[in-house]
């Protein structure tokens, strides 16, 4: 018969150990985090890293930029992975668990895994999921998310900066309506265990309006989507009377919305300008830096600086961080390279606190830096590292990646 003190004792011990820290690397890992958080190195010298998931059991797996997946695992709970598995083909960007699945994405298409709790690499061969998604190399990357009910969602960016034909050129001019929008710009939902979904036979257009969107994520407080997306380039090359260098490196936003069904963002007719808080018509399309449009377009929740490029968002349940992270979103910021001859920037996880009511305060602050590793960024391969994933672990450890040399940092609350 068990003794009810032993029983308590030994569940003390367990929990204790459960919630154990490592001890955190010196300078956590060559990145500046808050007063009280530290970080560890997780796994090292991986190659171009995108975006991260980590499942229930407490395992990482990371999409790699041109192969597959890297599964890695902490045996000894000293915050390294000391065992790596690598799977799958194809490269790309999404990667998310979700029910016992590995899902993940390709510029083309999207797989998924069987993948139970506690292992590491998966059994059998991917199941294909949605296939044939477009991809004309600019912003052909594909993000991925879940709603509440399970549903799987994917970004399918716009193959142009504005629309333009030619694109990116002097003087470049838009057409109205855009055939961009008919199979791009937006996001589209689908059957998330329904194999071989092709996008106009099966895709539901969620949204659109939008350039591109790789920071998309289900906030459960409030129930709705929330993305950042990515704002067009180039104002001085297209309207050089109209806009100067300087303007160039600070417009526009990278803009954060709640997306509800039918939601219209604005792209490529307009933009929006933090500096003077008001959208505009873009040049491609008769703008001049202040005419606005006739059309309604929602402002965006949070202006964030130009040409940050926003990647991965991941939402802080609780856990390890200190109340007042508790349902804040997260955004991995990887750094301009169109700031020129300004310096760029960016290159920096971000934290936007929400309310109890599931929405932003309005406010943000830098939460991770230092990654650049130095201010002195001309172009990003000047840059150390470059942040591109961001997940939160079982025990509310954030997870980051880097895109740069492929370096995974875990980052948690020391207590002190």
């Amino acid at each position: 018969m068990n003794h009810p003190i032993a029983l308590a004792s030994l569940l003390a011990l367990t929990t204790s150990l459960a919630v154990a820290l490592p001890k955190p690397d010196p300078a956590n890992g060559d990145i500046k985090l808050p007063e009280g958080f530290g970080a560890v190195v997780v796994a090292d010298d991986l190659g171009g890293l995108r975006f991260i998931t980590v499942s229930p059991a407490g395992d990482v797996f990371v999409k790699s930029r041109r192969s597959g997946i890297i599964a890695l695992r902490d045996a000894d709970g000293d915050g390294r992975a000391e065992e790596k598995r690598e799977f799958g083909s194809g490269g790309g960007t999404g990667i998310s668990w979700r029910d016992g699945w590995l899902y993940h994405s390709t510029d083309d298409d999207i797989y998924r895994y069987a993948l139970p709790d506690g292992a590491l690499e998966p059994a059998a061969g991917a199941e294909l999921i949605v296939k044939g998604l477009p991809n004309e190399r600019q912003h052909a990357a594909k993000s991925i998310a879940f709603d509440g009910e399970g549903r799987l969602y994917t970004d399918v960016g716009a193959p142009s900066n504005a629309g333009g034909n030619p694109d990116r050129v002097l003087n470049a001019k838009g057409v109205r309506p855009s055939p961009i929008l008919e199979r791009h710009a937006g996001i589209w939902r689908f059957d998330a265990a329904k194999p071989a979904q092709d996008q106009v036979r099966d895709g539901f257009r969620f949204s659109t309006g939008s350039r591109h969107i790789l920071a998309i994520n289900w906030n459960p407080v409030s129930r709705a989507m929330f993305v950042v997306m990515m704002g067009r380039d180039q104002l001085n090359t297209v309207a050089p009377q109209f806009f100067d260098a300087k303007a160039n490196a600070e417009l526009p936003a990278e803009e954060m919305h709640r997306l509800d069904e039918g939601a219209n963002l604005g792209w490529p007719y307009t933009f929006w300008d933090p500096m003077k808080k008001v959208r505009v018509l873009a040049p491609e399309y008769g703008g001049d830096g202040k005419k606005q449009p006739e059309e309604k377009y929602s402002a965006p929740l949070i202006a964030f600086p130009a040409h940050w490029a926003p990647m991965q968002m991941a939402f802080n349940s609780g856990g390890n961080f200190p109340e007042r992270y508790r349902g804040g979103a997260f955004v991995a910021f990887h750094g301009s390279w169109n700031r020129a001859p300004e310096l760029q920037k960016g290159y920096k996880v971000v934290f936007i606190p929400f309310g109890t009511d599931g929405m932003p305060t309005g406010e943000y602050e830098t939460f991770a830096d230092g990654f650049a590793g130095t201010e002195e960024i001309k172009s990003p391969g000047d840059a150390r590292f470059r942040p591109c994933g961001v997940a939160f672990g079982p025990d509310g450890s954030l997870y980051v990646s880097d895109s740069q040399k492929g370096r995974v940092w875990r980052i948690f609350h020391t207590g002190k």
